[in-house]
Order: C-alpha cells, then sequence, then structure tokens
C-alpha cells in the first residue's frame, strides 16, 4: 500500500540544502486545493532563515489557496474578485473600498481582465498604466497602479509568477497643487458676502464655513460632527468620524475618522461657541450639527456644489473646503504654534512631508481657541 497523500493545504518534511558559502535551500512538498503536490523553495543565506521563509510562505499559500488556486492560466479577472472579497474582510475605510472598486470597474478590468496570470508583463502593465494616464490622468493611473500591483503580488503570493512585474513600470508623477490659504481680510470679505447671500444663508453654508475655518476640520469630518460630541461648557468639539458613502446605503457617518490620527477633541474658539449656541438642535434622527435642509445627513458632493454656487459670485471661485483648512493651519502656524501642535488640531499623521516624522498623539493645544478666535474680530 502507497503513501497515503497530503491533506489539502498541508506540506511534508522541510529538507534544507547548503546551496554555497552564504546560500541554503529549504523545500517541501506543498499539497494545493486543486490536489496537486508541488515542490516549494525558498533561499536565504542561513539554513534557519530559509525554513522559517518556508514556513511563512507555507502557511499563507494555505490560506490564501483555501479560496481558490491561482495559477499562471487563471484570468485576471478571477484573480481581481480573489483579491477584492479578500479586502472587503479588511478594515477598510469604506471610501477606501468604493475608490478600488471603481479602479477595478472602469479600468483593471476592462483593460487587462481578460488576461492570463502569465500574461502580464512589465511591457504590458506599462502600456496599460500609460493608457489610464494619457486618458484619465495621473492620479487615475496611481490608483489603477496600486490595484494591480495587489492582484499580481496575490498571483504571486501563490507562485503563479516568479515576481510582481507592477514593481518595474515606470514611474508615475502626480503634480500636486500647493493649496492657498486665504489671507485674514479675504476670510473677512468671504464670511460677510456669504451672510449677505440669502440662498447661502438657506443652505447653512455660512455656518459650515465658519466651523470649517474655526476648527481646521476636513468637510467630511464637519458634517458628521453630532450634539454629543460637542461641550460648549468646555469648549470644546471631538472628531469621532467622517462622512462617507456606502453603495446600497447612501451617505452614512462612518464612525471613526479619515486617519487614526483623526481621533481628537478640538478647542473652540469663542466666537464658534457662540455661533453653535445660537444653533436649533432640530432633533434630526444622527443628531448631527450640520444637516441637510430636509433633516438628513447632507450630501457631501451636493454641499461642495453649495459652496461653489456661493463662492463663485464673491469671486472666490479658486476656494475650495481643503482650502479653509490650509487657512486655519496658516493662522495657527502665524500665531507661533509649533508644528506638532497644528499637525494634532488637524488631524495628521505626519508633521511635515519634509521631516516625514510620526509623533505619538497629543491634546491639540487650548491657545487654538484664542488665536483662531481672530477670525470673527474687526480688523
Amino acid at each position: 500500500m502507497g503513501r497515503p497523500p497530503l491533506p489539502l493545504g498541508t506540506w511534508g518534511r522541510i529538507r534544507r540544502y547548503q546551496m554555497g558559502p552564504r546560500l541554503w535551500r529549504a523545500s517541501a512538498n506543498y499539497r494545493d486545493y486543486d490536489g496537486t503536490t508541488r515542490r516549494i523553495e525558498r533561499h536565504r543565506e542561513t539554513g534557519a532563515k530559509a525554513e522559517r521563509a518556508l514556513v511563512e510562505y507555507l502557511k499563507t499559500r494555505a490560506r490564501v489557496s483555501s479560496s481558490r488556486e491561482i495559477t499562471a492560466d487563471t484570468r485576471i479577472s478571477e484573480v481581481c474578485r480573489i483579491w477584492f472579497d479578500e479586502l472587503k474582510q479588511q478594515k477598510k475605510a469604506t471610501s477606501t473600498v468604493n475608490t478600488y472598486e471603481d479602479v477595478l470597474r472602469l479600468h483593471v478590468l476592462p483593460s487587462v481582465g481578460s488576461l492570463r496570470v502569465r500574461e502580464v508583463t512589465v511591457g504590458v502593465a506599462d502600456r496599460f498604466l500609460a493608457t489610464v494616464r494619457d486618458k484619465t490622468g495621473p492620479s487615475a493611473a496611481k490608483h489603477a497602479k496600486t490595484v494591480l500591483s495587489q492582484v499580481m503580488a496575490l498571483a504571486a503570493r501563490h507562485d503563479a509568477i516568479d515576481h510582481n512585474p507592477v514593481r518595474n513600470v515606470s514611474p508615475i508623477t502626480v503634480e500636486k497643487k500647493a493649496a492657498r490659504a486665504l489671507t485674514l481680510d479675504e476670510v473677512r470679505r468671504l464670511r460677510a458676502g456669504l451672510l449677505a447671500d440669502e440662498r447661502a444663508v438657506a443652505r447653512d453654508i455660512p455656518a459650515i464655513v465658519d466651523f470649517m475655518l474655526g476648527t481646521g476640520l476636513r468637510i467630511g469630518e464637519a458634517l458628521a460632527v453630532t450634539w454629543e460630541a460637542v461641550d460648549l461648557g468646555a469648549a470644546t468639539v471631538e472628531v469621532r468620524g467622517t462622512l462617507t458613502y456606502e453603495r446600497g446605503k447612501g451617505w452614512v457617518i462612518q464612525p471613526r475618522p479619515k486617519t487614526e490620527a483623526g481621533w481628537r477633541t478640538l478647542h473652540l474658539p469663542p466666537w464658534l461657541v457662540t455661533l453653535l449656541r445660537a444653533r436649533e438642535r432640530d432633533g434630526n434622527p444622527w443628531n448631527v450639527v450640520f444637516p441637510s435642509p430636509l433633516g438628513k445627513l447632507r450630501d457631501r458632493s451636493n454641499t461642495n456644489v453649495d459652496l461653489r454656487e456661493a463662492l463663485d459670485p464673491l469671486r472666490f471661485d479658486w476656494v475650495t473646503s481643503h482650502n479653509f483648512r490650509k487657512t486655519a493651519a496658516t493662522l495657527l502656524n502665524d500665531g507661533g504654534l509649533t508644528v506638532r501642535e497644528i499637525a494634532d488640531q488637524l488631524g495628521h499623521k505626519r508633521v511635515s512631508v519634509t521631516q516625514d516624522t510620526y509623533f505619538g498623539r497629543a491634546q491639540p493645544s487650548p491657545e487654538v481657541a484664542k488665536l483662531l478666535g481672530v477670525i470673527d474680530h474687526e480688523s
């Protein structure tokens, strides 16, 4: 009677072989979920390291192979499906999952979905990304590169290819436009103009703009603030989440900010406390501070349109919600706060691109409220 086969997803005895002065090979027979037993190897500078690398890989292979085996002849569309199913199980932001799904639907699947894994070479990937860049722009190409790279990395983990070809494609450069901050005079003119616009007032635009200027919050964070997160006695607001769109549900409050550093309690300037005290708590189902005119969560996209329609006639056509955030940061910088304090206020992971250093969580300075109080002072 012959030796019984290995159970699916398991491997046999690991053997080490010295290949050279500083090169060892560890190998073992592994029985894939298609029933085929394959010889798997890993090479490192010592036998122990080679064996550890092999065991780590075999554990990963057993996990991913249980969903479906990927070979060199598997179509990219199928690898994309497996990859996206795994992505949805991870704790990714809803907006990230939606973005990746759009990239698959609009770019990856129509262009390379019918190819087999072995057919996606560096040249093929490079031409695909160049086409996306030329048709849709460099930002879309960078997203497409990220998704295709992760898809091909999954294929590599199955040994369907020797290496991830996307790693060797040409770099994609996205020109970043420097965000412009409003001057204090521009802030005052803009606020006065919004208050004089009856349609903007009816849409609650002046109050939303004031809140972003007085806190430096992202628009999604501002629209997700609930009255439970506001303590007018202590003059603080806690940033607990952000507004995001879920397919099939619409706009919802994601119960966590955009980044890990986004969890923070901010001090409110006195003029903003006065503004909030004057607002009616209309008892909308989400108890948000800035509901839609119909008492629902505001549509972030529609709010940006409302902003555009209110700002353009005031000759602030270059201003977006991000400029309010930049303005708050600039005022704080001009007031003498440290870069660390400003990063804590804005919820940034990194203090600056040049330093590229992560700091531990800290409480934003109460001095913030005093400095941002200048917005509501007469010159």
